[in-house]
C-alpha cells in the first residue's frame, strides 16, 4: 500500500485551494488560480495558516510574478481590492502584460523540481511527510502540492 502524508507533517492543509495545474480561464496560466485563491483567503481570514505563510508571495507565487514581470504585491492589490469577479479580472488585466507567455510559464511550472537540486528537495520533503516510498513518483513541486493536499492518491 502506498504511503500518505503523516497528518500534520506539513502543518495545516488547505484543501480549498485549487491545484497548481488549474489554468486561469482568461490567460491560460497554470497556478494563477491558486495564487488568486490564496489572496482571497488572506482577505477573508486575515492570514494563511502557518504552513502556507512562508511561501505566500514567495516560492511559486514569486516565480509566476517574475515570469510576468510584476511584483506579487501588485497581483495581491488587484485581487484584494476588487469588488467582484469582473472587477478582479479587469484589475488583473491592467496589472499583467498583454502577452503573459502562458506556454513558457506552464512548461516551466510543470518542470519545477526536476533538476538535481529539485529532486533532492522533493526527496527531503517526502521523507518529512513519511512518504519516502513516493520518491520518483512525485516528480515536481506541483505534484508535491497536489499530493500534500490529497489530489494525488
Amino acid at each position: 500500500m502506498k504511503s500518505r502524508p503523516i497528518p500534520g507533517s506539513t502543518g495545516e492543509v488547505l484543501t480549498c485551494l485549487p491545484s497548481p495545474y488549474e489554468a486561469h480561464p482568461a490567460t491560460g496560466l497554470l497556478y494563477l488560480p491558486r495564487f488568486i485563491a490564496k489572496i482571497r483567503y488572506v482577505k477573508a481570514h486575515g492570514e494563511l495558516p502557518k504552513s502556507y505563510r512562508k511561501n505566500y508571495k514567495r516560492g511559486l507565487d514569486r516565480f509566476l510574478s517574475q515570469h510576468l514581470g510584476v511584483e506579487p504585491d501588485a497581483v495581491e492589490e488587484a485581487i484584494a481590492g476588487a469588488a467582484d469577479e469582473a472587477d478582479a479580472e479587469a484589475r488583473l488585466r491592467a496589472v499583467l502584460p498583454a502577452d503573459v507567455r502562458a506556454p513558457a510559464w506552464n512548461r516551466d511550472l510543470v518542470q519545477k523540481g526536476m533538476t538535481e537540486a529539485g529532486r533532492e528537495f522533493l526527496a527531503e520533503a517526502l521523507e518529512k511527510m513519511g512518504c519516502a516510498d513516493r520518491v520518483g513518483e512525485i516528480k515536481s513541486v506541483p505534484d508535491l502540492i497536489d499530493f500534500d493536499e490529497g489530489r494525488i492518491e
